[in-house]
């Protein structure tokens, strides 16, 4: 059986609500802190909090697994996509960034279908794939349109940083990743993302430039809810349920976005958005339909 829990479909569904929000935190985090420095920063953040939860919950952070090679390279897709990523927001629209990063369900069952057994593309999920997209391309539609002039460094920049977060699902559910504690992988990201602190000043970046309290709440809110907490939920779905299953919740995150956006920003909800609702909402029920 392919359908998910109801549960698990619950978390999925506010997971997505926390990265939508994610990405205007991201954007006002630029407002005072370089990209490559922030994404170190909020690495710097979570990791002791992973660290103290790994404590109470009494699992060891350090065993003798095999799990070394494969955790380094989940790690350095993870760091890879957050790079990208907020490279391409310091240079582009968020609504451009948020298309080409949800690329990632594609390059995760695609990869799933060739590397993780059991997992294999049919017609049912590549319809299901096709509608949630499609829910996607309507949602922002009106901002497709716009002219690619200096903005598509960042374009592309956000299309890479779909590739290495489709891929970072892939390698953690081929290997051994998907049989330790969650909490376990998520260290490994973020351990390795960490290293782009360093690398972002010896890059020549600014780092703070200008710690605001919005630019510093942004920037907790993306070390101890996002890179913390949401991920370490994301991360216990993913060693226990399948990686194509989960892909289609993924094109909720920019509907949420557009969302917040509009409550925090002013932006105006269209008619667009709510057709994509309807799409992506039928894109999930076919993926995961029994």
């Amino acid at each position: 059986m392919n359908a998910l829990p109801a549960s698990a479909a619950a978390l999925m569904i506010f997971l997505c609500a926390i990265w939508g929000a994610g990405q205007i935190a991201v954007k006002l985090g630029l407002e005072g802190i370089s990209p490559v420095v922030q994404v170190g920063l909020r690495s710097a953040i979570a990791v002791p909090l992973v660290l103290l939860w790994c404590r109470w919950r009494g699992v060891a952070v350090i065993r003798r697994d095999g799990t070394l090679w494969p955790g380094l390279l989940a790690g350095a897709l993870f760091a890879a996509e957050f790079w990208t990523l907020y490279e391409a927001l310091s240079r582009t629209t968020a609504a451009r960034s948020t298309v080409l990063l949800f690329t990632s369900p594609f390059w995760t069952v695609l990869g799933a279908h060739f590397l993780v057994p059991g997992d294999t593309l049919n017609a049912r999920k590549l319809a299901g794939l096709g509608l949630a997209f499609a829910g996607l391309v309507v949602a922002f539609a009106d901002r497709l349109g716009e002219p690619f002039d200096a903005s598509v460094t960042g374009d592309a920049l956000a299309l890479v940083a779909g590739i290495c977060w489709g891929l970072t699902t892939v390698a953690i559910k081929a290997s051994g990743l998907a049989r330790i504690a969650p909490e376990r992988t998520l260290l490994y990201q973020l351990v390795t993302a960490l290293a782009l602190l360093p690398l972002g000043f010896a890059l020549g970046e600014r780092g703070v430039f200008a710690p605001t309290p919005v630019v510093l709440a942004s920037l907790l809110f993306q070390g101890a809810v996002l890179a913390f907490a949401s991920y370490a939920a994301w991360f216990w779905l993913v060693a226990r349920h399948k990686a194509s299953s989960l892909a289609p919740f993924l094109f909720l995150t920019p509907v949420f976005a557009a969302l917040f956006a509009a409550l925090v920003l002013g932006e105006t909800l269209t008619a667009p958005l709510i057709a994509a609702v309807a799409l992506i909402g039928a894109g999930i029920y076919v993926v995961n339909r029994a």
